[in-house]
């Protein structure tokens, strides 16, 4: 198991947040088979790039570009999970178009 590194600036208020999730983008293969029916909207006046989404996502889409958070919508579920963990609500789900 690859251990993430820890980065020394504080987030939240704690400063062991890992830096890096356990393995690097790009295992999925396949995208996403139309199934989702909502999908999380990031709001870039809003995240401050603090990564925790990046670190939640089960599929690794995520990706923090320009310190703001960039989802991969081919690959992304829908499963709220970025929204719920953003502390600044800059994640939100919309219905799928």
């Amino acid at each position: 198991m690859i251990k993430p590194t820890v980065r020394e600036k504080k987030v939240f208020g704690f400063a062991d947040v890992p830096e890096d999730t356990s393995f690097e983008a790009g295992y999925l293969v396949s995208v996403n088979s139309g199934w989702r029916s909502i999908r999380p909207v990031v709001s870039t006046e809003k995240c401050i790039g603090c990564m925790q989404c990046y670190l939640y996502c089960p599929d690794g889409v995520i990706s923090i570009q320009e310190n703001k958070a960039v989802i991969d919508y081919d690959f992304c579920k829908g499963c709220g999970i970025c929204s719920k963990i953003c502390k600044p609500g800059a994640i939100g789900m919309e219905r799928e178009r």
